[in-house]
């Protein structure tokens, strides 16, 4: 650990905005996974329609929120907690459960590991071999849950896109059970997925009391300059949660985007059929470049090996920027190197000319 650097994320667009001068629609930001299509319509008519009732304070109880999320995900109203999107609820979780012993999958979301930290918990990394294209063996993992306090999985994965079934979860929740174990699943790609029925966790949520669920709205519906996200769990725990949290976390602006986009079936259709097509086609691009491993992706992003290029991960994303396209540097995952980057599925078109770009740069096919 070397001080917050080795949590630099994404998305950093406003670093190169202020490098270059320039404006944010010449970059093509690769490094962050958001939704391609961008914000709907629909958010955009009632941000502008809610304009005028930030004169008031939020809804402290955020009562339509989570009638939509109730709704929306079939969930009890009173096992979720709304937040200033989901990273603030894994440090509010982690400050008030105050582990001792947590372990996380490695590589994976670097904010779980964060959040512990901040809380004064010892980590343990639990390696995802890449031998095995970084699937979790849950056989492996469940020999690793004595005498740990709290597991944090990311479900699909960030950045490898590897995929649990809720199956095999239940398996591991079960065993963690009798360890006295809380399993924070993180839900928060799981939107993309046309076939989420099958690796969503939420209906064990009545079954285990040491399940808790993590679920970003930032990413699926395009807004993570708004910050949005919410809890699943047992009544307990969702009121050791509301204790921890600022009365007004979540502003009215996401409070009321969050209502229109849980109910805009059109936009989560068209989301999920774009993006697994346009997926696809990158995936298969990317695998035709010469000197590039690209991994199977399960959603909107892609973890590429780039050994062969002779090109380290930092190079590479420099080299990248100079012609205004930003990538993900993967070499402060713990678990991976600088022999890794990863991208983000976006607009076919603006795909092919980081494929085009990349071809340039690693000389074609």
């Amino acid at each position: 650990m070397s001080g917050i650097n080795a949590f630099e994320h994404g998305g950093n667009l406003y670093a190169k905005i202020r490098e270059t001068g320039g404006g944010s629609s010449e970059i093509l930001d690769f490094s962050a996974n958001i939704n391609p299509l961008g914000i709907s319509d629909k958010i955009r008519q009632t941000l502008h329609e809610s304009l005028e009732s930030i004169i008031h304070y939020p809804d402290a109880q955020g009562y339509a929120l989570k009638n939509a999320i109730n709704q929306h995900y079939r969930v009890d109203s009173a096992s979720i907690t709304i937040g200033n999107g989901a990273v603030e609820l894994m440090y509010i979780l982690c400050h008030m459960l105050a582990p001792k012993r947590v372990l996380v999958t490695a590589p994976t979301f670097s904010e779980y590991e964060r959040a512990a930290r901040a809380s004064g918990a010892n980590i343990e990394y639990f390696y995802l071999d890449e031998r095995d294209s970084f699937e979790i063996d849950i056989e492996k993992l469940m020999k690793r849950f004595t005498d740990i306090d709290v597991i944090f999985i990311c479900n699909p994965n960030n950045p490898t896109g590897t995929l649990l079934t809720n199956k095999q979860l239940e398996k591991l929740l079960e065993v963690a059970k009798i360890q006295n174990t809380y399993v924070v699943i993180d839900e928060s790609f799981i939107d993309f997925l046309p076939n989420a029925d099958t690796y969503t966790c939420r209906h064990l949520l009545t079954q285990y009391e040491n399940l808790i669920i993590l679920h970003s709205l930032t990413k699926f519906y395009a807004i993570p300059g708004l910050r949005l996200g919410f809890s699943l769990a047992s009544p307990r725990i969702t009121i050791m949660l509301h204790a921890g949290k600022d009365p007004w976390n979540v502003n009215t602006l996401a409070q009321n985007a969050g209502v229109v986009a849980l109910s805009d079936n059109d936009y989560q259709q068209l989301s999920q059929d774009y993006v697994a097509e346009a997926k696809i086609e990158l995936y298969n691009n990317l695998l035709a470049i010469k000197n590039l491993k690209p991994y199977l992706p399960s959603v909107n992003f892609i973890l590429i090996n780039i050994k062969e290029t002779a090109m380290t991960a930092k190079q590479l994303r420099n080299v990248m920027e100079k012609h205004n396209i930003l990538i993900r540097d993967c070499s402060n995952y713990p678990g991976l190197s600088s022999e890794y980057i990863r991208v983000a599925v976006k607009h076919k078109e603006q795909n092919r000319i980081l494929i085009d770009t990349l071809k340039r740069l690693l000389g074609g096919i």
